[in-house]
């Protein structure tokens, strides 16, 4: 339980992160890759921000099912 409850909890830090990255002004940002609206888009430097958690998203779905295997009974 306490396993989910800190997987739980990591998703959430990440995502919120990785949103207010997106969502804000910083000086690398990049070109527009793909226009949104006329004062918005997807730039280049979205992709590092979504690579990053992605990657995280699947370290903390690694680190949550590790433990699984120890548990179970060998096969008799």
């Amino acid at each position: 339980m306490f396993r989910w409850t800190g997987a739980l909890l990591t998703t959430a830090v990440l995502s919120g992160f990785a949103v207010l990255l997106l969502t804000g002004d910083y000086l690398r940002e990049g070109p527009v890759l793909l226009t949104l609206s006329a004062t918005h888009g997807i730039h280049r430097g979205d992709l590092g921000i979504v690579a990053a958690w992605v990657l995280g998203e699947v370290g903390v779905l690694v680190a949550a099912f590790a433990g699984r295997r120890d548990r179970r009974r060998a096969p008799a």
